[in-house]
């Protein structure tokens, strides 16, 4: 069982910030993908790998980047808000890559197959493809030199140059999950038994 200190709010500060701009963010995905469209007629549903990025470069240059971007920036913030909500910083990498990504896929997913219920809004795998990837790239681009950096700070030692007063354990132990320092571990001396 983990104390709450200073860094302990700290840390349920930060899970928290995390968490209501995930749900911001989510919401304002729900709006944007899910809300009806009026329009005269519906194109089919692209379930072609690919095809519906080339038919955008094929109409333009300038069509075919802003259907990129679009695809890219949709759920890209999800690659820094889903590590963010959890609130560790030391796990693996790679881990963290691969939860956040396959959120992110499964999250694009389920917007996709509720399209099919929306009228004007049609079933386009290449979202999915741009979705994931904008998640990924994101998370990539941000996640581990955030958390490099979060650890340097709560791992200075005490009394370092802009720590004033703080202790290694508290922030840590919060912050840095199982994995924090918890100090030195009591020793029991040898006691002889008696013949």
């Amino acid at each position: 069982m983990q104390r709450q200190g200073s860094g302990g709010s700290a840390a349920i500060h930060f899970r928290t910030a995390g968490l209501v701009l995930l749900v911001a963010h989510l919401l304002l995905v729900a709006w944007v993908t899910l809300r009806p469209r009026d329009v005269l007629w519906v194109t089919a549903a692209n379930l072609e790998p690919l095809a519906g990025i080339r038919a955008s470069l094929d109409a333009g240059l300038v069509e075919g980047l802003r259907h990129i971007g679009e695809g890219l920036l949709l759920l890209a913030p999800l690659g820094v808000l889903l590590p963010m909500a959890g609130g560790r910083l030391a796990v693996s990498p790679w881990a963290s890559l691969t939860r956040t990504v396959a959120a992110g896929a499964l999250l694009s997913l389920g917007i996709e197959l509720l399209q099919t219920a929306v009228p004007g809004q049609v079933v386009d795998v290449d979202s999915l493809l741009l979705n994931t990837t904008g998640v990924a790239l994101a998370h990539l681009a941000v996640v581990p030199a955030c958390r490099a950096r979060l650890r340097r700070r709560l791992l200075r030692p005490h009394g370092a140059p802009g720590r004033p007063g703080g202790t290694l354990g508290k922030e840590t132990g919060a912050m840095l999950g199982d994995e924090g320092v918890r100090g030195a571990t009591p020793t029991i001396p040898r006691v002889p038994i008696a013949p």
